[in-house]
């Protein structure tokens, strides 16, 4: 059986670092590919708190000099195993010795430069695995593409490999100076046009992987449709529009064994589609009480978990929460970011003791809790690439409210009254009152309509979420630009009558006259239709021959991560303090 090999290149990797969405991807979809005909690997920064952490799983492989400008520096390679993938880690103090992930911005543009011309010395021999696809990352992997022709396929290196650049967040692209990174990258102005990699005067990472990668991925099909509009394209969507052709949306899945209500260890009361409404009861009160607010069963209590940024449509939520709090709702933020939105949220919260909580911090504990207890979910985001909150909260039972964006709107079916269908809400356009009106409708229908309530619940919590068919999707993708076939079992065998009929005819060897040649086919006619009225009976009708189908990959269970330690306990936060 062929297997494709794939190489990921990512800054973060969960359970290893993590700062977004960006880790939980390359985190699971690695795994689940094993079971989808891929050898899927990933390689990364050695971050200091990994160092720390597996210093006694690592193993080293080796180093090399890079070249960056003037400088030569030190690179090396270290490897360990988790979940049967194989992680590769580069090692170099002065870069990536920082508790943080992403230091100051100027910086981490040559941090990042190294770490790709890194993977790329390190590729083939060194590593002793030659990938078929590598697999790029955002703005921290854009160059990669462009790299590979410019220094090795130009010369006869890795000629076989294919790249794909998954676009995770548009708006972060990786721009600087044309002089430092033709230095830093020992770029020949050929490749430093407007044409291939330069945006506005500057090098541009992303349009560079979009220009030189075999195929551009994004995390959700209604994304990869918005992000060639002015509105949603951050000044790239001309170049997205002439490459289209390569621009394709695949959904991001979520971790199945992390976020699964029937064995959470992080929430008070595990529960199942079976037994979702004693589970969800204990743990709303839970929250209530742990928060301080007001024990009541009945109030709808609205959650969100998210960086407080602007994207997030905090300025939406901003404007009407009051007015959500007043219609008697109960409401929990929990995450960190902006100090703006920080101040106005926690203000919000003082001035509603026992309804609102602002939670400026993150615990992962509390997390779970709040999608297990919640009523609804609220994510009235501006933009959402793809969006894994929603995603979660489904998968607990609680009901999103969402604006209709991206991955979002990909997921979340809003509920027809008509018909019954759905499993959430959302709204269409940038409008506070719009989402105070849907969210309002939705706590009516909590209130008064249980049946409907209940139903929503069930369509969410029933459905997949996994990794599975978003791998499959990928494996796919992979098959498709590199030749390579994936297929599970070998066609399907032919009758001896069919195989005759498919055969093509062949060219005799000895010269023939033209009278001899009629006498033969005249022949072999004969035995042809000799052979098919002995092999199909007189009241049946003869079969065409069969099509060849690519089989289906057989249901093969994921192996389970190891859980990384986490606390139980969830921090109490008060609303009125909103400390970090």
């Amino acid at each position: 059986m062929n297997k494709v090999k794939v190489l990921f290149v990512s800054s973060e990797v969960y359970p290893f670092a993590k700062v977004g969405g960006l880790a939980d991807v390359v985190g699971a979809l690695p795994i689940e590919l094993q079971y989808h005909h891929c050898d899927a690997r990933v390689i990364m920064p050695l971050y200091k708190n990994i160092k720390q952490k597996h210093e006694h799983n690592l193993d080293f492989i080796g180093w090399k000099m890079i070249k960056m400008g003037w400088r030569s520096l030190y690179a090396g390679l270290y490897t360990l195993t988790m979940n049967d993938v194989k992680f590769y880690f580069v090692d170099n103090e002065y870069y990536f010795n920082f508790d943080q992930i992403y230091v100051e911005y100027v910086f981490d543009i040559e941090r990042f430069c190294f770490f790709q011309r890194a993977v790329l010395e390190f590729m083939g021999d060194f590593m002793k695995f030659e990938p078929d696809v590598l697999h790029c990352n955002d703005w921290q992997a854009g160059m990669l593409p462009l790299l590979l022709e410019a220094h090795y396929k130009k010369y006869g290196i890795h000629t076989n490999v294919k790249t794909v650049y998954t676009i995770h967040n548009l708006k972060y692209q990786g721009i600087h100076g044309i002089e430092v990174i033709q230095d830093l990258l020992d770029l020949p102005g050929e490749y430093l046009t407007d044409e291939l990699s330069i945006k506005d005067g500057a090098v541009n990472f992303m349009k560079a992987g979009i220009v030189y990668s075999n195929s551009v991925t994004t995390v959700s099909p209604t994304y990869a449709y918005e992000i060639m509009t002015d509105y949603y394209g951050e000044g790239l969507n001309h170049t997205l529009q002439r490459y289209a052709y390569k621009v394709s949306g695949i959904l991001n899945g979520i971790n199945a064994v992390e976020y699964n209500p029937s064995t959470d260890d992080k929430i008070p009361a595990k529960y199942s589609i079976k037994d979702y409404k004693e589970g969800k009861a204990i743990n709303k009160k839970s929250i209530q009480e742990q928060l301080g607010l007001e024990v009541n069963p009945g109030a709808p209590l609205c959650t969100m978990i998210s960086r407080l940024v602007d994207q997030k449509g905090l300025d939406l939520l901003l404007r009407v929460v009051e007015e959500m709090l007043y219609d008697g709702m109960q409401i929990v933020i929990l995450g960190t970011g902006d100090a703006y939105y920080e101040r106005a949220l926690a203000d919000v919260a003082a001035r509603n003791p026992g309804k609102m909580c602002a939670c400026i911090s993150f615990d992962n504990g509390l997390a779970h809790t709040l999608y297990a207890g919640s009523d609804i979910f609220l994510m009235p985001s501006l933009f959402e690439p793809c969006g894994l909150s929603q995603l979660i909260a489904m998968t607990y039972g609680t009901i999103p409210i969402v604006r209709e964006t991206g991955g979002l709107r990909d997921t979340v079916v809003p509920y027809n009254e008509f018909t019954g269908e759905g499993n959430g809400f959302s709204f269409a356009n940038i409008n506070a009152h719009e989402f105070l009106f849907v969210t309002k409708y939705a706590c009516d229908l909590y209130r008064h309509n249980k049946e409907v309530w209940d139903n929503l619940i069930e369509e969410g919590m029933k459905a997949d979420y996994s990794w599975r068919n978003s791998a499959k999707e990928y494996a796919g993708l992979y098959s498709f630009i590199t030749g390579i076939s994936i297929a599970d079992e070998e066609p399907e065998k032919k009758s001896l009558t069919e195989e005759i009929l498919d055969m093509p005819v062949k060219k005799p060897v000895k010269k023939e006259t033209k009278k001899q040649a009629a006498v033969e086919t005249k022949k072999e006619v004969k035995v042809v239709k000799a052979e098919k009225k002995e092999a199909v009976p007189k009241k049946s009708v003869a079969k065409a021959p069969a099509k060849r189908e690519v089989a289906k990959t057989p249901a093969t269970k994921a192996a389970t991560p190891k859980k990384a330690a986490s606390t139980k306990k969830t921090t109490k936060t008060k609303s009125d303090k909103g400390e970090k």
